[in-house]
Formats: C-alpha cells, structure tokens, sequence
C-alpha cells in the first residue's frame, strides 16, 4: 500500500509496474476527498485536539488580579473590584495570545506540510516481489509505503 499525489509520478509507478509483470487486476487506486474546511478552534464537549486556549489566560488572570489587587489598596474602587478587573483583562489577553498563537501555528503547518495524500495505491503480488515494488513505490515519489503480510488477519 502507498499514498501518492495526483502527478506523473503516479502514471510512471502504474507504467514500471506493469512492465514488472503485476497485472492491472492486482492494483488497486482509490482517489481520496482531502479536507477542504479549516480545523476548529475550539473543541467540543466529545472532541479535544490537545491544545487549550484557557492555559495562558487562566495564568495572567491569576498574575494580573494579584498585581490589581494590590494597586487596588491606592485607589478609589478597593482592591477587590480592581483584583476582578485585572484578573478579566489578564484572562481576555491570554486567551487572545494563545489564539494568534495558535492560528499563526496553524497556518505555518500548512505551508510546511504542502504536500497531501490524494490517492491510495494497493498492490497485490507474491512475496518476492515486495522489495521491487517497495524500491518502484518510492522511486516515484509515493508519500508513504506499507506492506501487509497475507496472513494478516483483522480483529
């Protein structure tokens, strides 16, 4: 099994395997739907991507209302009421950081990773011609190859 991009390169691995002996009926490629919509923000209650956009904001709100409470002994409203502001203004800036971070990282991933799987390839031959087909796969440029073993069974 290989993932490869739409190109040439796909159309010259088919060609050399087939002049290699592997019949047209032991190939098999399947077009893949790549995702078109950007990934969320925010998780749900069932979903979670590992990455917390609170994290940064709780820490600053900690920071930021004990920093505002004790400036709020000097000044007219009490040190509570400029504890919870303070603690407001450093969760809303932290929550802010964390999303430029986090969409700037996102974007960054995507310019890197540039090139998508859109097409598996599976191939079906003897076992002495797996290291032929593995050196044809990644000779044109397949993204990613596996091989299964015939006796493999599923759970």
């Amino acid at each position: 099994m290989s993932t490869f991009e739409h190109s040439t390169y796909l159309e010259l691995a088919l060609s050399a395997l087939e002049m290699e002996k592997i019949p047209k009926e032991s190939i098999l490629a399947i077009p893949l739907n790549n995702r078109t919509e950007n990934r969320r923000l925010l998780d749900t209650i069932h979903h979670s991507d590992g990455v917390s956009l609170f994290d940064i904001g709780a820490a600053l709100a900690t920071a930021f209302s004990v920093i505002g409470a004790s400036v709020g002994f000097r000044l007219a409203w009490g040190p509570i009421v400029w504890g919870i502001i303070a603690a407001i203004i450093g969760c809303v800036t932290g929550v802010l950081i964390s999303l430029w971070f986090n969409i700037k990282k996102r974007k960054k991933q995507r310019k890197l990773r540039g090139k998508t799987s859109e097409l598996i390839l599976i191939i079906y031959c003897d076992e002495e011609k797996i290291q032929m087909v593995e050196e044809i796969l990644w000779d044109n440029l397949a993204l990613g190859v596996a091989t299964v073993d015939n006796d493999y069974q599923s759970v």
